[in-house]
Parts: structure tokens; sequence; C-alpha cells
């Protein structure tokens, strides 16, 4: 193998990695340099002359001239005689510039240069993924699903590089097969067996932000800020906005006509229900929009305890609690206080829906009692636990702790 054939294989693989060429010429003069000191034991009397465009590596060792019969080192030193075969004007104490040919490493040492390069290009690449990725930390990638596998996917981004979205990490009514587009944040970057791992996620705060980038352009221009996210994916997530320029709407602007922008995070999401909500540093108002559909008729704030109670009418308390509690928990998020809710105006003898004990009681527990015509909390308690074990297809300890919360309401 020659020095063009070298720089030739080498060029081949700078233009699959996207090495520049100051680095390709800085890692080729050290490799070189390195097997020459290895040879010569020193290194400072040659110059390697690198050239990428031509595709071309040249050697020149530097020897001084001195009279014959005193040369101690021949690799740094050249007797008188052989030197003016070279060029017959030279003289004693001047230098003497050969060039080193590739066949004089030996084919074991082209071999081994060979690899030393190849390794250095590798090390150079995974050190430019590291740290590219490391500053997309946040930011959106599409890529290609390559490999799906039961605890992750791995994914292809445009040049080829392997990515990886966890299990844990994906929405839980996700399913990608492969060849199919996917779109993720960057979540983090880890180095395992010195290579980088670059992990992607759709279930972060910052993904859902980023798609509102994307499908609202003023949140794209700075128009609009998104002051906090919160989510359960797959299930429901709460955007707080707020925008500087009151001539815009930044609810009607990130919903879109007849929902048109929402409709596309809501899709990509997996159905995900989004509320978008005005934000707001008043913590009343704020809770209040937080637990929106609910209408509520007051709020007591404990601002040390970081607790609001909430009162509201018996047939909005439901609302406020939503479906399996996530309208709850995720305003208890949005707004950083600990949400108690309370049924305002009711008398002792007044009955329950089943519905308001979604957020402590399972729903497929409560489809049961339905199920059998219990859909208030008496008509459960007016049955015994034989009863309700031999009607519905709940174990005696399920209806047990089922008929203590419901009595507790009471209490």
């Amino acid at each position: 193998m020659n020095s063009l054939e070298l720089v030739e294989s080498f060029s081949e693989f700078k233009e699959l990695k996207s090495i520049d060429k100051q680095t390709m010429q800085h890692v080729l003069e050290d490799v070189f340099r390195a097997m020459l000191k290895k040879k010569f034991n020193t290194d400072e009397h040659i110059d390697v002359i690198v050239n990428i465009d031509k595709g071309d590596v040249q050697i020149f060792v530097n020897k001084e001239i001195v009279a014959d019969g005193e040369v101690e080192d021949q690799n740094t030193e050249i007797a008188y005689s052989d030197a003016i075969k070279i060029e017959p004007d030279f003289e004693i104490g001047e230098e003497v510039s050969e060039e080193f040919r590739f066949n004089d490493f030996g084919r074991r040492n082209i071999l081994s240069l060979r690899q030393n390069l190849i390794s250095r290009i590798l090390e150079l690449e995974k050190d430019h993924l590291y740290k590219k990725y490391k500053e997309r930390i946040g930011e959106i990638i599409t890529g290609e699903v390559y490999q799906v596998w039961k605890k992750e996917i791995m994914v292809l981004d445009d040049e080829n590089n392997e990515l990886i979205l966890p299990k844990s990490e994906q929405i839980p009514s996700d399913y990608f097969k492969k060849g199919e587009s996917i779109r993720a944040v960057v979540s983090k970057v880890d180095m395992r067996n010195s290579s980088p791992v670059i992990i992607l996620s759709r279930i972060a705060p910052e993904f859902l932000e980023r798609l509102f980038e994307l499908e609202v352009p003023e949140v794209f221009d700075g128009l609009i800020t998104i002051k906090r996210i919160v989510r359960e994916p797959g299930e429901r997530a709460k955007v707080a906005v707020e925008s500087y320029d009151d001539r815009i709407d930044p609810v009607g602007a990130c919903v879109g006509m007849k929902g048109s922008r929402i409709h596309g995070i809501v899709r990509e999401l997996r159905n995900e229900n989004i509320d978008v909500i005005n934000f707001t540093s008043n913590p009343k108002l704020f809770i209040q929009r937080a637990l929106s559909p609910a209408k509520i008729t007051n709020i007591e704030i404990d601002e040390e305890q970081k607790r609001a109670s909430v009162f509201l009418k018996p047939d909005q308390v439901s609302l406020a609690i939503g479906k399996g509690g996530y309208n709850i928990r995720l305003a208890g998020k949005l707004t950083g206080f600990e949400i108690d809710v309370f049924r305002d105006g009711e008398s002792d003898n007044e009955d329950v829906d089943l519905e308001e004990f979604a957020d402590e009681i399972d729903s497929w527990i409560l489809d049961e009692l339905k199920a059998v015509g219990c859909d208030t909390a008496k008509s459960v308690l007016e049955l015994t636990v034989a009863d309700l074990v031999q009607r519905t297809d709940l174990e005696e300890e399920t209806v047990q702790e089922v008929l203590r919360i419901l009595r507790s309401e009471f209490e």
C-alpha cells in the first residue's frame, strides 16, 4: 500500500463521517509521525507534508552532512561522499533532505499504520457524535425505525447514526414498525464502553414544547411563551401559555381555527388530551383555570404549605377530578399546589355519583358496580358484602375496600 492508497482510503472514510480537512490533515500527520518516531527514535529531523486535496503524503528526512568516517547516527547524519552523490554542491555542515519512501516502512508497519489511522478516525467520530448530540439535548429529531426490540427501539437519523428510544420513554400506546418515520426529542447522551449512546424520549415535556413550536408559528417566533408543561403521557397534558402582546390570544393561537393546530399535536401524542390555559401569577385564578372544565365556587389557599382547598358543587367534582384523577393531579403539578376538593353546600343525606370516586377507585371496578345497577355511593352501601361479591366479579377484599372509601364520604 502506498501513500496515495492510504490517503484515498482515509478520504472515503472522511466523506462518510464528515470529518473536516484540517482535522484529517492533523490525524494523518500524527499517525505518520508516531510511526517514524518508532523507527528513528525521534521525529525532530523529519518533515511530514500532507496534501489532502491531491491525496498525497510526502515524508522528508533531514540529515546533517559530516566528514567521511564521522557518521555517528545514520538516522540524522550523512557522510559527505554520499551527500555529493545527491547534489555535487553540498558542503559539510549543510542539511540534506531525503524523501522517505513508504516501501521503507515494511509491510507489517504499513498495516499497523492503517490500523492506527482507522482507530483514530473512529475515536474522532465518536467524539464528534457525542458533542453533536450533547448540544442537541431538548431538540426534536426525525428518524427512521431500524430495529424494534422488547425494551427499546433503534432509530437511524439522516446520517445513519444509531439512536435509542427505550420503552420507558415511549408513550404507552406507541407502536412502531421497521421503516416507519418517528419523531422524538434528544433526552440525554451517555458514554458506554467509550461509545456515545443517544437516548430519545417521547414522554418528556420538552417533546410537547417542541411540537408546539413546529405547529404554532407564534410560539416559534417567541410571541407566545410556554410557561409550564405537565403530562401524563398518552392520557392528558396541561400547557400554560402567555403572550406579552395584548393583541394575541395565546390560547386561541395555540388551538387554531377549529382546533387545526392542536389536532396535529394530539395525533402525534396518540390522542393525548391537551388543555391549553392562560398563565397568571394569581394563584387562585391559575388553580381555577387549571381545573377547567370544572366550575369552582370558592378557593382557600395556604401559601406556606402550598395547599389549596377547592369547593365545588357536587355535579362539578367529577369534572375537577377527571377520568382516572388525571385532571386534578396535573392541575396540582402545573400550579405547584396540593389541591383538596370539597363538595360545596351538600347535605349529609345527599347521595354522590360513583364517578366522583374515580381518583380513589379504579374505573374497571366502578364499571362492575354500574353493571349491576349501582350508580351512586348509597346504592352500593345498601348492599351487603356477600351480595356485591355474588352479583359482580369483584373479590371480597376489593369490595371491602370500596365500601370503606364510600362510607368515609358520609362520615
